[in-house]
């Protein structure tokens, strides 16, 4: 299943984590030339635990090297190594048959989304979107010393083309993000710095730009171990908790 789509509607707030995913298709995963260890380090393994935060909820299930779900269609699958860090993916050509299944997958996707939200927007007339991420800070080797902290902040929030009127809003997260007890330190919790969001947002703010709000939240692997994939559970945890302390602000706001 290429995701998971659980709506209560009992509140304004959808959460998603549209790179979680790690399934391939068998004619996908046939042809992938990169080993499942390089698959799972390029994506977002765990943030579909973040989303346990509120009642709206999108899982993709399915890896974003069958479908890019953050990209635009032209470019949601991966033809050349320019497009996914370099890395020869595939065995041999991508099909035409499967570059048109994953398409579909990709057009089915938005449609169910504009499907929820619209509801959304009929019911609440106002609703923020998390789209939830993480990202990789130690791509020089297992061994080798995290990159620079400087600029890899622990928590990214990327507002893309989001309209002003929210702005003070991204504000006052990063400020109780940054406030909370992160095992007796502060977060470092920053604004556009290395990710801004990519085609979710964007699609969510030109589809509905005068009642969503949809914040890019970048985590730095900080709660795993990128290399070998094992999950740090209290540092996760923690995250989770920091992430929820959120809410109430942007309750109060909507």
């Amino acid at each position: 299943m290429l995701a998971e789509f659980d709506f209560k509607y009992d509140s304004p707030i959808v959460c998603t984590a549209i790179h979680n995913g790690h399934d391939l298709s068998e004619s996908v995963k046939r042809n992938m030339a990169i080993s499942e260890q390089t698959q799972f380090y390029e994506e977002d393994p765990f943030t579909e635990k973040f989303t346990a935060i509120c009642n709206n909820r999108i899982i993709v299930n399915t890896s974003r090297f069958e479908v890019d779900l953050n990209r635009s269609r032209e470019k949601s699958v991966y033809l050349k190594p320019k497009d996914a860090w370099g890395l020869s993916l595939w065995k041999s050509h991508t099909s035409k048959e499967v570059l048109k299944e994953s398409y579909r997958k990709y057009e089915g996707f938005y449609r169910i989304v504009k499907h929820h939200f619209l509801e959304m927007e009929k019911r609440f007339g106002k609703f923020f979107v998390y789209d939830i991420h993480s990202y990789n800070h130690r791509r020089n080797g297992i061994k080798a010393p995290a990159d620079n902290p400087s600029k890899n902040p622990e928590i990214i929030l990327g507002t893309n083309n989001m309209p002003e009127t929210w702005i003070p809003l991204v504000y006052e997260i990063q400020h109780k993000l940054q406030k909370f007890d992160y095992f007796d330190r502060n977060l470092d919790v920053r604004i556009n710095v290395k990710f801004a969001g990519g085609h979710f947002s964007r699609w969510i703010h030109r589809n509905f730009p005068d009642s969503a709000c949809c914040l890019a939240i970048e985590f730095k692997k900080i709660f795993m171990d990128e290399w070998t994939g094992e999950l740090d559970k209290e540092k996760f945890d923690l995250l989770k908790e920091a992430l929820a302390f959120t809410l109430p602000e942007i309750v109060k706001n909507l």
